[in-house]
């Protein structure tokens, strides 16, 4: 049965659960997830179904992870009788066909979810939407014949005859996350709902605007984090102990809290001394710690980085303490930590992307060749989230639209 005292939401394509984490740190209560990926889905399972009991789970639906078309096909009676009892369906589908970052192909399989999501707002009708995909969502691909200029054009015309849909640009940055992370983000009101309680959309965000520096004063964080605000406890210079899941690798362990941002998400426990989960450090070949040495003793950095070292194809760049770090993706030899020869841990990526110190990850560190494309590793289900604090300040807001606040 679902709980009618508290708003709830599904959350689509949910990842590790950032955005579930966020939701449930705002009051929310999820009904269920659902998420493809095995190893994102362990870590999700294991924080927020095993751990912190936060979805009402059907009993009609397994407790695993699962393809949204199956869902559709197999349960589509059951997601009949949700239409009109959920709030929220919250997440977007897959960005890699999209992302800048990537190769940026329309034809990725990936992108078909666009109509699997679509389909699905359509059986469960719920009163609100939250989508949250890439930039590169915006625009349009040079060969583009199907989906018209842009996906987003395409979504947010695919929804309007039911629903009020406002979509923009949001940098992660600007709601206290120590990172350059621009994302589209669109918020959809069911006409019949909006009708009735007088809002729209674009209401959303000028409300997201108006109350982030209050959400973060009264929480103790920083307007404008940088990266060292984020992870100084979490140097390797503070010690190591070999790793339990694997013995040739060694794992962080914590010193004390420097900074507001890492008491938050340490939750104010005294963690001196203890083992830090998935903080552990990769085992770099003596070359290429010479040469991340040189790189952080010259501040050597993109371009400059690879011409000092006549390398064709590197696109490393070198972090910067007192700035935030940019866009994190799912390839972490992207960049080097800015005063340690190495590339920042899955610990320290997740204390960036604001997940608490209690969330813990699952599954591989990282995968590769054909295999990128069928599994998300630690790694990956961190930079394909979204951040936790972030998804609190919009379940805040949500909730302030459904009671016209």
């Amino acid at each position: 049965m679902i709980d009618p005292s508290m708003s709830k939401y599904i959350d689509l394509f949910a990842g590790c659960g950032g955005l579930s984490l966020g939701l449930r740190n705002a009051g929310w209560k999820g009904i269920f997830a659902v998420e493809k990926d095995q190893f994102a889905f362990r870590t999700l399972k294991h924080n927020l179904i095993d751990k912190e009991e936060h979805f009402e789970w059907p009993d009609w639906l397994p407790i695993s992870s699962h393809n949204i078309d199956e869902i559709i096909l197999n349960y589509r009676n059951e997601l009949e009788m949700l239409s009109g009892e959920v709030d929220l369906v919250a997440g977007g589908p897959p960005c890699q066909g999209f992302s800048s970052a990537g190769k940026r192909q329309e034809a990725d399989s990936r992108n078909d979810l666009i109509e699997s999501y679509l389909k699905f707002i359509e059986v469960v009708k719920p009163k609100l939407i939250f989508f949250e995909n890439v930039k590169g969502f915006t625009a349009q691909f040079q060969a583009n014949k199907t989906k018209g200029r842009k996906y987003s054009d395409y979504v947010i015309n695919s929804l309007n005859r039911d629903y009020f849909v406002h979509g923009e640009l949001v940098d992660f940055y600007d709601y206290g996350i120590p990172q350059k992370r621009c994302r589209f983000i669109l918020v959809g009101i069911r006409r019949n709902f909006a009708g009735k309680v007088g809002i729209n959309a674009s209401v959303f965000f000028q409300k997201m605007i108006k109350n982030k520096r209050q959400f973060l004063v009264s929480k103790k964080l920083s307007i404008t984090p940088s990266l060292e605000e984020a992870i100084s406890d979490l140097l390797q210079a503070n010690g190591t102990v070999e790793s339990i899941e694997d013995s040739k690798f060694k794992i962080g362990i914590y010193t004390e809290a420097k900074t507001n941002y890492q008491r938050f998400l340490r939750k104010g426990k005294k963690l001196t001394g203890l083992v830090a989960d998935s903080h552990r450090f990769a085992n770099h070949t003596l070359e290429v710690r010479n040469r991340f040495e040189t790189a952080i003793q010259k501040r050597l950095t993109g371009r400059a980085y690879r011409e000092h070292f006549k390398l064709t194809k590197s696109t490393i760049n070198l972090l910067e303490a007192k700035a935030p770090a940019p866009t994190l993706t799912s390839l972490p030899d992207d960049c080097i930590h800015y005063c340690e020869p190495r590339i920042l841990t899955v610990r320290e990526y997740a204390r960036i992307q604001s997940f608490p110190d209690w969330y813990e990850f699952k599954g591989k560190y990282t995968t590769g060749g054909p295999l990128r494309v069928k599994e998300v590793p630690r790694y990956s289900q961190i930079g394909n989230a979204i951040p936790p604090l972030f998804g609190e300040q919009v379940g805040n807001t949500l909730t302030e639209l459904l009671n016209n606040d």
